[in-house]
């Protein structure tokens, strides 16, 4: 292109802000202008100014993405593993849980089983470590037991039951809360063993539960068929991990 055929500097500034709106590049459409400078001020090529851009829009991307898997989480709260109190129960496996940190169960689509009785942090290492997850780039859902079934029993009324499930069964990881803190009827159990079964062996779970598993017919209304059924499919690839002690919640309010 001869330089008689060149946009004015104001027309290719704004053809050059309307190709990064179309091209859905915000972060180059918001930071060209202060890189250029920056770039023409300390001489850099344009292989580097490009690839400054570029970077830094990538990584808008991968931020972007990022919040769009922790808003599809459903998180009631954020928790961490480092606002967790290590001190507080009388039995935990410290080193058991950091491990799984490091999500080689989501990888190999095994499960894994918080057992304990109320207020001794099931539900927020169940939350920090799906939060963790959302971070390494992990699809996560976050529900309680009971939510899951009043969704699923909607949705078979209305006709809709197979969909409502993929979204129970999509997820790479999928945290169930409060297992067996009510109870569950027949239809209710039954709609819960369907996402069990249709997540084994293709998506890992998290459960949080006060019940031990020879309580678990309680749970699951009294059906030893089902419940062997259930607790076959989610101990096959299990780690569980036992918490002891006394409430956290309930600390400095009851006699110790």
């Amino acid at each position: 292109m001869s330089k008689k055929n060149l946009p004015e500097p104001m027309a290719a500034t704004q053809k050059l802000q309307q190709d990064l709106a179309t091209l859905k590049l915000s972060y180059c459409l918001q930071e060209y202008a202060a890189l250029a400078s920056q770039a023409n001020q300390q001489q850099w090529e344009h292989t580097q100014f490009l690839q400054c851009l570029m970077t830094g829009e990538v990584q808008a991307l991968q931020d972007r993405r990022t919040q769009r898997r922790l808003d599809s989480a459903k998180f009631p709260v954020r928790k961490t593993l480092d606002q967790f109190d290590w001190q507080w129960p009388e039995s935990l496996n410290e080193l058991q849980v950091k491990h799984l940190f490091r999500f080689g169960f989501i990888q190999e689509k095994a499960n894994v089983i918080f057992l304990g009785s109320v207020g001794l942090g099931k539900t927020h290492l169940s939350i920090a470590l799906g939060y963790q997850a959302c971070l390494q780039g992990y699809s996560v859902l976050f529900s309680s037991a009971v939510e899951i079934i009043n969704a699923l029993t909607a949705a078979h009324a209305l006709g809709r039951l197979k969909s409502e499930l993929a979204k129970y069964l999509k997820p790479q990881l999928l945290i169930v809360d409060e297992l067996g803190y009510l109870p569950i009827d027949k239809t209710g159990a039954d709609l819960l063993f369907q996402v069990i079964s249709g997540r084994y062996e293709r998506g890992s779970l998290v459960i949080s539960t006060n019940k031990a598993f020879a309580d678990w017919t309680a749970i699951f209304n009294h059906d030893a068929s089902l419940t062997s059924a259930v607790l076959d499919r989610l101990l096959h690839y299990a780690e569980v991990i036992q918490i002891a002690g006394k409430s956290y919640r309930m600390r400095g309010k009851v006699d110790t």
